[in-house]
C-alpha cells in the first residue's frame, strides 16, 4: 500500500460528514490539470505519511469525531491492498467514500458487490471518446463507460465530477458527457485550480479557466440531465 499523505480532518471531501482523507500514491492517467502531479506520479514525499497500523490507530482515536474516510489518490484502485484497507474501515466502523478516475470498474463493481464502500465520487476527464491523447496514451473508452454504468446502477451514494478546463472541456463536451450519465444523482462541475499542474505548457496557447458565468452556462446545460448539478 502506498500512502501518500493523510489530511486529518476535512469538512468537504465526504459530502454531509467530518471526514479525513487519505492520499493512496500513483495514477495510470497523466491529466495535464491535475493539481498533485507528485502524487500521482507516486514520487511524493512520504515521509510524513502514516503507515497503515498508525493509520488505524488515529482512527481509533478519532471516533467521537470523524464520521467518514475518504480515499483518493492518486487512483486508489491501483492499489492491491484496497479491498483490505475498506474492509478494516468498515470494521472500524467508518463509512468510506472513493474517489477514483473509473479506469477499472472490475475493481468498483467488487467494491460495491462486498458492500466496502459508501460513496464514490468518479471524475469524468472529458468526452470518454477522446481521453486519447488528452489524459493518456491509447485509452479505450469502454473502461470508463462500464464505470458509469455500475456506479449508476449499484453504488449506494455517488456523484460524477468533471475539472471545467480548456481545452478538454467545452460546452458540446458537457452535454456527451450528461447523456452518458443521464438521470445521475448529482453532477459536480469543479473550477480549474491553475497552481502547480502536472504539465503548464498544455495550456500555453490557451486560457484553461473558465468565468463564473460560463460555469454557470455550463451549469445549465448539464441541470435538466440529471437530479441535481453543482458548481464546487
Amino acid at each position: 500500500m502506498h500512502i501518500g499523505g493523510l489530511q486529518k480532518t476535512s469538512l468537504i471531501d465526504y459530502p454531509e460528514k467530518i471526514s479525513c482523507v487519505l492520499f493512496l500514491s500513483g495514477c495510470n492517467f497523466d491529466c495535464p490539470f491535475c493539481h498533485n502531479p507528485q502524487l500521482a506520479q507516486g514520487m511524493a514525499d512520504n515521509s510524513a505519511a502514516p503507515d497503515l497500523d498508525s493509520f488505524y490507530r488515529f482512527l481509533e482515536n478519532r471516533r467521537s469525531f470523524l464520521e467518514g474516510v475518504v480515499i483518493s489518490g492518486g487512483e486508489p484502485t491501483l492499489q492491491p491492498g484496497l479491498f483490505s484497507l475498506c474492509a478494516k474501515l468498515k470494521q472500524l466502523g467508518y463509512p468510506v467514500k472513493l474517489d477514483t478516475n473509473g479506469s477499472r470498474p472490475r475493481v468498483i463493481r467488487d467494491l460495491i458487490a462486498a458492500d466496502l464502500v459508501d460513496y464514490i465520487a468518479m471524475d469524468i476527464k472529458a468526452d470518454p471518446l477522446h481521453y486519447t491523447p488528452l489524459v493518456k496514451d491509447e485509452c479505450a473508452p469502454d473502461c470508463i463507460l462500464e464505470s458509469i454504468r455500475i456506479i449508476v446502477d449499484d453504488a449506494p451514494a455517488y456523484e460524477f465530477r468533471t475539472t471545467c478546463v480548456r481545452p478538454l472541456v467545452s460546452a458540446g463536451v458537457i452535454e456527451k458527457i450528461c447523456r452518458l450519465i443521464r438521470g445521475a444523482d448529482l453532477y459536480v462541475l469543479q473550477r480549474f485550480r491553475e497552481e502547480n499542474v502536472m504539465h503548464p505548457e498544455f495550456f500555453h496557447t490557451v486560457n484553461p479557466t473558465f468565468t463564473g458565468d460560463e460555469l454557470d452556462q455550463l451549469q445549465s446545460i448539464a441541470a435538466p440531465y440529471v437530479n441535481r448539478c453543482i458548481i464546487r
